[in-house]
């Protein structure tokens, strides 16, 4: 499973949409509590098949496709209509956020890519090459990879895209966690990009729980949410980049991920993640 992360929430009908991570525009509010999300053929396959799967209970139920304004989209229950204020993080799982058709296919033809060079650079100004700072551009693989170098993806096998904290969840923290987390509106912060060692990673998880272990919890990327009631949940979501083996092909999802063996690390950064928050929840209970 490789997995993608645009997500978009909104607060009931009185809250805006807040997008933490991916393309704008990807999403609209449907009717009856539900989302509507731009139709990709590979997302529907994948969501099919999890409404007749184990894993459904922790996936958006999934209810067809829809056309709305002249535009398709996949139509799937708001995660966050039973919230209060809801405080949510999406964590990206993986060693890596493409799949390997994409980086045979950007090698094809590997021209130069100034927005990514502009990328790169506000991230880590010495990350370019003397001969990309000269062409002030990089090609797509190289971004590709190295993206995933840079953040938790390439050490723990997840990264955090983003995290938006309610209003009433920030008149009540301490003013360590205002000055982490304050971005834009306030509540949002998306500044993760070079979050790459475990304790940061920690850091920036005992911010989302504000040191209350009641909500403490766990849950392709991951959403985990909750609210002022102390109510929390995790879902699996976004799966437009998730395909099928090729028959007889099977993943541990634990191996290291070698060109052509498909591995993704799912298992592998979950196994970190949930080794993090266990060891948030001993160390909380002393």
């Amino acid at each position: 499973m490789v997995h993608w992360s645009p997500f978009v929430m909104s607060f009931k009908k009185k809250y805006p949409w807040i997008q933490l991570a991916g393309h704008a525009g990807s999403f609209k509010a449907g009717a009856n509590g539900r989302i509507l999300k731009k139709h990709c053929e590979c997302e529907q396959r994948c969501l099919d098949w999890l409404m007749k799967d184990v894993l459904r209970p922790y996936v958006p139920a999934y209810h067809g496709d829809v056309e709305k304004d002249g535009e398709k989209y996949n139509q799937m229950d708001d995660l966050l209509a039973e919230f209060d204020l809801p405080c949510v993080m999406d964590c990206k799982m993986g060693v890596r956020t493409y799949l390997e058709e994409e980086l045979t296919k950007a090698r094809k033809k590997p021209s130069l890519r100034k927005d990514m060079y502009q990328k790169m650079i506000e991230v880590d100004p010495d990350a370019p090459t003397v001969e990309e700072h000269a062409q002030q551009a990089v090609t797509k693989p190289r971004y590709m990879q190295w993206r995933e170098t840079i953040s938790s993806t390439s050490t723990l096998g997840f990264r955090i895209e983003g995290i938006k904290v309610s209003p009433a969840v920030l008149r009540t923290t301490e003013e360590s966690l205002l000055s982490s987390v304050r971005k834009e509106d306030g509540t949002v912060n998306r500044d993760f990009k070079k979050t790459k060692s475990r304790e940061q990673v920690t850091e920036a998880f005992r911010d989302f729980v504000k040191g209350n272990q009641n909500i403490l919890v766990i849950g392709s990327s991951l959403l985990f949410v909750h609210d002022k009631r102390e109510q929390a949940k995790v879902w699996m979501i976004d799966f437009g980049k998730t395909t099928p083996l090729p028959e007889g092909q099977v993943l541990c999802h634990r191996a290291a991920w070698e060109e052509g063996n498909r591995e993704d690390g799912y298992l592998w950064g979950l196994d970190h993640l949930i080794d993090i928050l266990t060891n948030m929840v001993a160390a909380d209970s002393h």
